[in-house]
């Protein structure tokens, strides 16, 4: 089984190209992040063109998560237990973003997932940031300690390079989100709860990206930033056979500002 995930920007303005990578791709799963739309506007026909079931969870024009599969789609689960809502400067939690959709596709649960940016340091997002991934660290936990023999997927744009070589030049990031020690703590977090990042040993940096910025030429002057991955419980990590970014979605004509991440899985678990 093939899983990728792939934060679109834009699932209606980029629905030609995720068709394209989808018939070129022999994806199995999908988990998209960024629809930039309501369900009523996601381009549901073009997956059941090709073959996939799709769920969708869009609130409005920002965030929107998806799983498509072509495997089957059960259990459709929308966010995860004790998510939080963006509170702002109240302090008090409103209702969670749409940021996290699973569904249950050949007996793993795959995990769609947007986290929140943080912004700037100080910011009330980024303090949102850190506790919408403590509280996945949590659900996470839970879920293994109920069933260490669960196979669950945490795909998505986590908007954390855990590592210096994570990004072109840490000095550009002086002062900024994505590489302060609270956010990577906070994914460390994640693998240390039993959720292995099992795309790296196959795809090793440095200079290994899986986002560019459009301003700047970034993506020709090779200044990246891996942010998206697929984090594995223990029993899924053991049958990953192989992983990659592809680098050549970022070309073209319209592309969105990521790659697909994709992770092959062999036998059935």
């Amino acid at each position: 089984m093939r899983i990728a995930t792939w934060n679109v920007n834009s699932a209606r303005a980029r629905s030609g190209r995720i068709a394209s990578w989808l018939e070129r791709g022999d994806v199995d799963v999908v988990a998209i992040q960024e629809t930039k739309c309501r369900d009523d506007q996601f381009p549901t026909q073009i997956f059941h063109d090709l073959g996939y079931e799709v769920a969708h969870h869009g609130l409005s024009q920002w965030n929107g998560v998806a799983v498509a599969s072509r495997v089957g789609l059960d259990d459709v689960r929308i966010g995860f237990p004790g998510q939080p809502g963006f509170g702002g400067d109240s302090g008090e939690e409103d209702t969670p973003e749409a940021r996290a959709i699973a569904a249950t596709c050949a007996g793993v649960q795959v995990w769609s997932l947007y986290v929140p940016n943080g912004r700037e340091i100080g910011d009330p997002h980024y303090d949102y940031k850190l506790r919408w991934l403590d509280r996945l660290r949590a659900a996470g936990e839970a879920q293994l300690a109920a069933d260490p023999t669960a196979q669950v997927a945490f795909c998505g744009d986590f908007n954390v390079a855990p590592q210096d070589d994570d990004v072109w030049d840490m000095a550009e990031f002086e002062g900024k989100t994505h590489v302060t020690k609270p956010e990577r703590d906070a994914f460390a977090n994640l693998v240390q709860a039993g959720f292995t990042d099992v795309v790296r040993p196959y795809t090793p940096g440095p200079g290994v990206y899986t986002y560019w910025d459009y301003q700047g030429l970034a993506f020709p002057k090779r200044k990246g930033m891996r942010i998206d991955f697929v984090l594995a419980s223990p029993r899924l990590t053991e049958r990953v056979s192989n992983a990659m970014i592809d680098r050549e979605e970022r070309k073209g004509k319209g592309p969105s500002d990521h790659a697909p991440v994709i992770v092959d899985i062999d036998g059935t678990g």
